[in-house]
């Protein structure tokens, strides 16, 4: 029977591998002085150099924006149709504090406070970007779900820093009077262009039926003239009233809302029935020759003055909304200079900085362990090495 050669049970068996809770209790305490040492030498180096870092004082300033509500030209747009019933959220409106904050992050904002303050002397840049982006790392601008603006400022000196958020909000009370952010202002805006546009039609309606009854003279018109006139008139003032309702959601919606292309659909049919009338079908080769250039004209002027007494009463309620909107950017809480400083903070940064050392350490200490333990045990396989070849020779 063959001899079975000798089993030696080396260093890398994984009985012998295995670390215990003894092995680490005596790795921490074989290097303790290391341990312990590291992190207070890096926390009083710490300690010193949060000394000379400069102190930052914050200031911060509460705004409550404008607050949406149902506007008198809201309620004369739904006696045209159902986009009174449009809810904000069909009609894809999003926060508008979302606006307002943009607002404060303008570019527009930031070179206004950079002039007022010379900021550009102050954060020692040499460009305006570069000072845009000191700026914009110390405020702090966000809204929270009670719908109030906080606007918080970070400098050296208490003072600034209570100067420069109160400027924001200043500066978004200005902006405010030259920029249509709110509904109402939108809705001015819109029905204001619309209104100069049908005075100019109103008043070249006019023009050309004088100009007409200079030339032919007073044409008394039939009852199948007057029922033409009517009809077309009406057809016409309800595709004027279709038109101007969709201008008043496309500064809301976009062409995939349902609404939107529901009264676009009502539009077309209206502008189909109209057509109708003024080619014929509806009785109009019955009119004379000789009045059918005049009963155009009374009826261009007839619908010219009902769109201009409606754009006229739209634009008048945006009037009113926007003077009731315009001044309610509210200052909550105004900022006040800062008592104390904000930063560094002092005890954070020196626990940090002895939490992160002593792990280091630890680490460390564990690594030069493993080191010396593998030098033994490579001394001690090469012992039972040189052991077995004597048992062998022998």
């Amino acid at each position: 029977m063959p001899e079975q050669p000798t089993r030696y049970v080396t260093p890398q068996d994984p009985i012998d591998s295995e670390i215990s809770l003894l092995d680490l209790a005596i790795t921490i305490a074989k290097h303790k002085k290391l341990i312990l040492g590291a992190p207070f030498l890096a926390a009083v180096v710490a300690v010193a150099v949060t000394f000379f870092m400069p102190k930052i004082y914050t200031a911060d300033t509460k705004i409550l924006p404008p607050q949406q509500q149902q506007s008198s030209a809201s309620a004369l747009l739904g006696q045209l149709s159902a986009i009174n019933g449009l809810s904000s959220a069909a009609m894809g409106i999003k926060n508008p504090n979302d606006t307002y904050i943009a607002m404060l992050k303008s570019r527009t904002v930031q070179d206004n406070l950079i002039r007022r303050f010379k900021l550009q002397v102050v954060y020692e840049t040499d460009s305006p970007e570069k000072t845009r982006k000191q700026l914009t790392d110390a405020t702090t601008i966000t809204s929270g779900k009670d719908g109030i603006i906080e606007v918080k400022v970070d400098d050296q000196h208490p003072k600034r820093a209570a100067m420069l958020a109160n400027a924001y909000a200043d500066a978004l009370q200005e902006m405010m009077q030259f920029f249509a952010v709110t509904e109402a202002s939108q809705r001015r805006l819109f029905f204001e262009k619309q209104l100069l546009q049908a005075k100019q039609s109103l008043s070249e309606a006019e023009v050309a039926l004088k100009l007409l009854q200079e030339k032919t003279g007073v044409i008394k018109l039939d009852s199948q003239a007057q029922i033409i006139i009517s009809t077309a008139a009406a057809l016409k003032g309800q595709i004027a009233m279709k038109e101007v309702e969709l201008g008043a959601m496309r500064t809301f919606v976009t062409g995939n809302n349902p609404d939107y292309i529901r009264t676009q659909q009502v539009l077309a049919g209206l502008r189909g029935q109209l057509t109708k009338v003024e080619t014929g079908s509806v009785s109009t080769n019955k009119v004379p020759e000789t009045g059918l250039e005049y009963i155009r004209k009374v009826r261009d002027v007839k619908y010219a003055e009902t769109i201009y007494e409606m754009l006229a009463k739209q634009f008048e309620a945006a009037k009113i909304d926007e003077a009731k909107e315009s001044s309610v950017i509210q200052v909550l809480d105004k900022a006040l200079e800062p008592e104390k400083k904000s930063k560094p903070k002092r005890l954070i940064i020196v626990l940090l900085t002895a939490v992160a050392t002593g792990f280091i350490a630890m680490l460390w200490a564990f690594i030069m362990e493993s080191i010396q333990n593998a030098k033994k045990e490579s001394e001690t396989a090469a012992q039972l090495e040189a052991l077995r070849k004597q048992l062998r020779w022998n």
